[in-house]
């Protein structure tokens, strides 16, 4: 009997999982969960929207930090579970 072996979870498959959530995420949470810096997780997000993720950042209005989510995935994403769980099924 063969197994197949599971796929490993990428850092982008878990940007994406962590970006997909509703409230989003933090540079600096993003960067401490992926063990990335800062800069590298800013030029992971520019990575996303040119791959043709709508990622959106939101700055509150009474000031502090910057949150990330996806809005939508790009037309090749839409059949699977990182686009169900950013529409959130």
């Amino acid at each position: 009997m063969t197994h197949s072996p599971k796929k490993r979870a990428t850092k982008k498959d878990q940007l994406i999982r962590l970006l997909g959530t509703k409230s989003g995420s933090d540079i600096r949470s993003l960067s401490t969960k992926l063990g990335w810096q800062q800069h590298t997780t800013r030029a992971a997000l520019s990575g996303l929207r040119k791959a043709g993720y709508e990622v959106a950042g939101e700055k509150p209005v009474s000031g502090g930090v910057s949150r990330y989510r996806i809005l939508s995935a790009p037309e090749s994403q839409q059949g699977t579970k990182v686009a169900a769980e950013i529409n959130g099924a």
